[in-house]
């Protein structure tokens, strides 16, 4: 996951931001079936990742990230993780079952060339789980508490994505969208984020 350095402490704060980063890694996990090798591309500062390790504990996990700091921090934590860009990935072709991309893809300027290389690395019907934020919703909530320049300019997002041009820029890719679905409530419009389950084709 991209964002602010310090998510950590964030999270550690507890209240509402914590509880729902647990409910969505909950929903993604859920996703993940046995006997798979798991990519956390974008990883952060490892707070899924540490989830992942603990929850199959018993899987090759790894955690990629741009930023040499996040990483550090991963690394801090026993986490395997190294620096790495999502359009040129150092991994063989068809080495991984599963790729994590949360919050990723609304930063990127090329998209496709990243899901592209997803692509590759993936095994045959390898999974990829793809969260992103539903941008308008979080425009219309920092405009109600007044945070005009949040609103007009949030957090670094290069594109602002719907459920349907995210199926259909997966598709160009290789994938196979199998489902989508909305975080926290079951529908795009109140939602926070959308999860794409998608295989490679």
């Amino acid at each position: 996951m991209t964002g602010e350095l310090r998510q950590r402490e964030q999270y550690a704060k507890g209240g509402i931001g914590r509880w729902y980063w647990d409910l969505r890694d909950e929903r993604i996990l859920s996703h993940i079936g046995p006997g798979k090798d798991i990519l956390d591309l974008g990883c952060g500062e490892g707070i899924t990742l540490e989830k992942v390790r603990q929850r199959f504990p018993d899987r090759r996990v790894l955690g990629i990230d741009a930023g040499e700091e996040k990483v550090r921090i991963c690394r801090e934590h026993g986490l395997p993780a190294r620096v790495g860009s999502a359009y040129a990935l150092d991994l063989e072709d068809a080495s991984w079952d599963c790729c994590l991309l949360l919050e990723v893809i609304e930063h990127l300027e090329q998209p496709g060339k990243a899901l592209r290389e997803i692509h590759r690395v993936l095994r045959k019907e390898g999974l990829l789980l793809l969260l992103f934020p539903h941008d308008r919703l979080f425009k219309a909530a920092r405009l109600a508490f007044l945070k005009f320049r949040e609103a007009f300019a949030p957090s670094g997002h290069v594109k602002q994505w719907t459920p349907g041009e995210m199926a259909r820029t997966l598709e160009e890719a290789g994938f196979e969208v199998r489902r989508s679905l909305c975080l926290p409530c079951g529908f795009w419009g109140l939602s926070l984020h959308c999860l794409a389950v998608a295989r490679k084709r």
